[in-house]
């Protein structure tokens, strides 16, 4: 898929080399891949954005270095692996990519993934909305 990042492109890639089942396996493993939060974000509800089309709580920041360099942090409950993995998709994609990758990147690049034989549109729609508000803020950050 054309404009993707790297990362992105090539779990779009892998993703959509395996069947439906083995695509919600490969999501439930990447959701114990999510980093853990650093301190500074330990009380998420307070320091961070929350996706409320998101089925399980999920809490995003998004932060541009001087470089432009887009740095991502997700909180989500272990026992939601779902967003958990989607949460991981966009971290291993986009974290460490430049402002003008990330606001690149097809708002609609997920279908790609082929998931939606996987997990329910609503799901889907949690996804497209975490990349909405990672844009969101990316382009806040970097209009200054």
């Amino acid at each position: 898929m054309a404009d993707l990042p790297p990362q992105l492109a090539e779990l779009v890639d892998d993703f959509s080399a395996v069947g439906p089942k083995d695509r919600l396996q490969l999501l439930l493993e990447l959701s114990q891949e999510l980093p853990a939060l650093p301190a500074r974000y330990a009380d998420a509800a307070d320091s961070m954005e929350q996706v409320h089309e998101c089925q399980s709580p999920l809490f995003l920041a998004v932060e541009v270095d001087d470089a432009r360099t887009v740095h991502l942090f997700f909180s989500a409950p272990p026992e939601a692996p779902t967003t958990r993995g989607f949460a991981s998709i966009m971290h291993t994609g986009l974290d460490g990519q430049s402002a003008d990758d990330v606001l690149a990147v097809p708002d609609d690049f997920y279908i790609a993934l082929g998931l939606g034989e996987a997990v329910s549109p609503l799901r889907l729609r949690g996804m497209a909305a975490m990349l909405s508000r990672i844009k969101r803020q990316v382009r806040g950050l970097t209009a200054a």
